[in-house]
């Protein structure tokens, strides 16, 4: 199994262009950055850990622009988006900036996606709280059609474009690797509809080896191959006994979490992280 990180790429935090190569020359596999594109100050939307929301959220730097600095001062590491609110996102841009990344990083981009928890910020977007995994699916296929034809064209539930030209195509074929976050059985569902891999929470996901029993039988009902659906568990608790359940379970990947704090905050992390690489 796999390790990376993920942190919180803010104005004030560590550069990307420090901490990427840090990663690479200590072995770590990738690097994932969440994203937000602005937080409301009316704070309705409750957040899961706790009464305040931490300052982190309505610092984050676009990750896309955030990844290429990354992308251009490494060569291995993997790069990813963990999670990217498309929900928030016009479908036919972010196909581009996609493609861009995977352009630019040589292959290297991991396109982790969700729907959201906030439903003032999404709404500022017009995106509907109550059918934001709609919006998301619907918005996914459509980039998936521009990714993959010369002249593409789609027609869905909210999205709809005629016959169209967008270059550059991703480098990877058909497409980077898709993660959906969540542990429903709804996220299971979509997951085996058009993702690549299950993209579960730490915090979420007490038991891997329940959680990856679930996501098997999963591609079984829907007549998908479970060797073709990789997980990543996200925010994995960084403890050796918790890691090698997730290894026993066969899981692909784990990314422990980083603080948005400068240099010395972060390099000693990554140092004692470095140690959990098997």
């Amino acid at each position: 199994m796999k390790i990376g990180v993920t942190i919180f790429a803010t104005d004030y935090s560590i550069a990307l262009t420090e901490l990427a190569p840090a990663l690479e020359e200590r072995g770590f596999d990738a690097l994932f950055v969440p994203e937000h594109t602005h937080i409301p100050t009316s704070r309705r939307s409750p957040w899961r850990g706790g009464a305040e929301l931490p300052p982190e959220y309505s610092h984050t730097l676009d990750p896309f622009v955030s990844l290429a600095a990354a992308a251009a001062v490494t060569s291995t590491i993997r790069l990813g988006t963990g999670i990217c609110l498309v929900t928030e996102r016009d479908p036919i841009v972010t196909a581009k900036a996609v493609a861009s990344l995977d352009l630019v990083s040589g292959g290297r981009f991991d396109f982790g996606i969700g729907a959201g928890w906030n439903a003032e910020e999404m709404e500022h977007h017009g995106t509907r709280f109550e059918t934001r995994f709609r919006l998301m699916e619907d918005r996914v296929k459509a980039m998936q059609a521009i990714w993959a034809e010369d002249e593409a064209a789609y027609a869905g539930e909210f999205t709809a474009f005629e016959p169209s030209w967008s270059w550059p195509k991703p480098v990877q074929k058909p497409h980077p690797p898709i993660l959906l976050g969540g542990e429903t059985v709804h996220t299971m569902r979509r997951v085996m509809d058009f993702c690549s891999g299950w993209f579960p929470r730490g915090a979420m996901l007490p038991d891997p080896a329940e959680g990856m029993a679930r996501l098997s039988a999963a591609a079984e009902d829907a007549g998908r191959d479970p060797a073709t659906v990789s997980a990543t568990v996200f925010g994995a608790p960084a403890e050796a006994r918790y890691l090698d359940a997730c290894r026993t379970a066969g899981m692909d990947r784990a990314l422990l979490l980083l603080p948005s704090e400068g240099r010395d905050g972060v390099m000693p992390l990554v140092d004692r992280y470095a140690a959990l690489i098997g």
